[in-house]
């Protein structure tokens, strides 16, 4: 068997181009979408990406895995999506990213109930200084607190968490790839969430074409692409060091407000990036692949050679 390839620069790199994308989540649901609609837009990101790759990937679950792919579509799409746009939709515009850079800090303690992995002071540091970094590059955006939009911004946070542990620790089924894998949760949060979106908002909102383009974008490059290679990252990376990419999202919003939207970055923003940047480069040094049976419990086996193995060549 390989050894795993736990610090290959490349796959840190593209597992990247994943919390980059989502990093233009906001700007795209607040310049481009109808307004209070959370759930169909969680719905339009997650169902129409999932198809697709579905179609792509012409895997379907066998066994256990019609559960587990049901478990991690709800914890990783069909509970986040509709809480991030929530708080995304109640709260300023980087009060979320607040929130949600505690999602280092969550993994870190997941992991070590889940995947054996004992929680070092460096990593303890490194998720604090990320959750400050990003507070200070959103300090100016933040106002009043909603509860509802804070609770909702903690929930989709420790739901992604879970998923991010729960899908290392399951791995993928023999001869899987993470296109399917990818298909598979995205899907069945499609399907979780559809029901809710029309008895909770009603009918479809009228689409324009402003609308269509956001919601294309965010099916497509957003969500499809960008979680294919965010799962295909924790297949090769420890849970560790994926979640700790997760920063470059809001820092990628900040770049993109400042671009885009004309928003002034100020000393202390570009402090606050400089800290949370480096924590995330910080977040992948150092760090050891577990063995198998640590990372994966006594029911391991083949699922967790799987994933350790990698992705194969093909995709």
């Amino acid at each position: 068997m390989r050894k795993p390839t736990t610090n290959r620069p490349a796959t840190i790199l593209l597992t990247a181009l994943a919390p980059v994308s989502w990093g233009t989540t906001y700007a795209v649901t607040t310049e481009f979408l109808p307004a209070d609609r959370p759930l169909f837009t969680g719905m339009m990101r997650a169902l129409p990406a999932g198809l697709v790759l579905l179609g792509l990937a012409r895997v379907l679950p066998r066994g256990v895995w019609w559960g587990k792919a049901a478990v991690l579509g709800a914890l990783n799409i069909g509970a986040f999506f509709p809480l991030l746009f929530l708080s995304a939709y109640r709260l300023p515009g980087g009060m979320a990213a607040v929130v949600g850079s505690v999602g280092p800090l969550i993994v870190v303690g997941l992991s070590a109930v889940l995947l054996g992995q004992r929680p070092t002071a460096r990593s303890v540091l490194t998720g604090l200084v990320a959750a400050f970094g990003v507070s200070l590059v959103v300090l100016r955006a933040a106002g009043a607190l909603d509860a509802v939009g804070v609770l909702a911004a903690l929930a989709a946070t420790a739901s992604m968490s879970a998923g991010t542990v729960l899908t290392k620790r399951w791995g993928r089924p023999e001869g899987v790839g993470p296109l399917a894998l990818t298909a598979w949760q995205l899907t069945a949060g499609g399907l979780l969430i559809a029901p809710l979106a029309l008895l909770v908002e009603g009918a479809p909102p009228a689409l324009d074409g402003r609308a269509v383009g956001g919601y294309l974008y965010l099916a497509l490059a957003n969500t499809a692409v960008a979680y294919w290679l965010w799962f295909r990252g924790i297949g090769r990376l420890t849970a560790t060091q994926v979640t700790f990419l997760g920063p470059l999202s809001p820092l990628t919003a900040a770049v993109v407000g400042w671009a885009a939207l004309g928003q002034a970055l100020t000393p202390v923003q570009l402090a606050g990036m400089a800290l949370a940047f480096g924590a995330t480069v910080a977040g992948q040094l150092g760090v050891r692949q577990p063995t198998v049976g640590r990372t994966f419990g006594p029911a391991g086996g083949k699922e967790a050679t799987e994933a350790l193995r990698g992705v194969p060549r093909a995709l």
